[in-house]
């Protein structure tokens, strides 16, 4: 199934959000130590330039974009399916509470703990929410400062072309030296959210560097420690952090 065939505007966020981040599981938990070490790194002796941020995909899911927060003057939650763009809307005045244990989360490194904000005045003053397809992303400005992107370029197609030009549509879209944190189900088979079932591409380790590797120089790629199993159909979780390099890479075609 091409993404363009998936059901997104059947997609249900509340049914998502109830699924995955009513709870902190172990394996976003995981996920959020190593982007507070990567961004809290990268940020900690940042200069005055302004910082835009994007975060590509961005669903129900609100803490990649409370990972960037503090750093950021401007954040874009990039989303193609209608319910999860307006679901993101009605979270940027004061998001809701289930969301404070993965601040929380963030807030256990130093980078994150020492600032002093309030989390909610600081995402309701730099978050938007745009919508739009990923491979588009061209369109919608950029380049941006810093960027995530998860569950998303091999979470709405079957094709693995698709996969690898989500993958560099992403990446192009982020400014030469921009830290970012990609993450991905492997070897997923597909998933329902509430009664509707969504397509995957079946991507593994060397599938995830493959696809980054035109477009950075000092990458890591990870398969999570954590295997709860958040659902059925998939092997592990992938993780990819590293910095934006070689801005001529070209990007594939579909």
């Amino acid at each position: 199934m091409k993404n363009a065939d998936a059901p997104w505007s059947s997609f249900d966020p509340i049914a998502y959000v109830d699924h995955n981040y009513r709870v902190l599981q172990a394996e976003d938990a995981e996920i959020l130590n190593i982007v507070r070490d990567h961004f809290g790194g990268h940020f900690r002796n940042r200069g005055f330039e302004p910082v835009y941020g994007i975060d590509v995909g961005a669903g129900a899911n609100l803490y990649p974009a409370l990972s960037m927060m503090p750093w950021c003057d401007e954040i874009t939650l990039f989303e193609h399916a209608s319910a999860n763009v307006e679901y993101l809307r009605s979270q940027v005045d004061s998001y809701a509470d289930y969301w404070d244990k993965f601040w929380d989360a963030l807030r256990a490194h130093q980078a994150y703990n020492s600032l002093d904000l309030d989390p909610r005045e600081r995402f309701r003053k730099v978050v938007k929410v745009e919508r739009g397809n990923i491979f588009e992303l061209a369109a919608f400005g950029g380049p941006w400062s810093v960027g995530t992107m998860f569950f998303v370029a091999e979470s709405m197609t079957t094709s693995h072309q698709e996969f690898d030009l989500g993958v560099a549509c992403f990446m192009r879209a982020l400014a030469p030296g921009a830290p970012f944190v990609a993450a991905f189900m492997e070897h997923s088979q597909g998933y329902h959210v509430g009664e509707e079932f969504f397509p995957a591409c079946d991507v593994g380790e060397s599938e995830v560097r493959a696809s980054l590797e035109p477009f950075v120089g000092d990458f890591k790629v990870e398969r999570l420690k954590s295997a709860a199993g958040v659902r059925d159909g998939y092997s592990g979780m992938i993780l990819a952090y590293g910095w934006r390099q070689n801005p001529d890479a070209d990007i594939p075609t579909a």
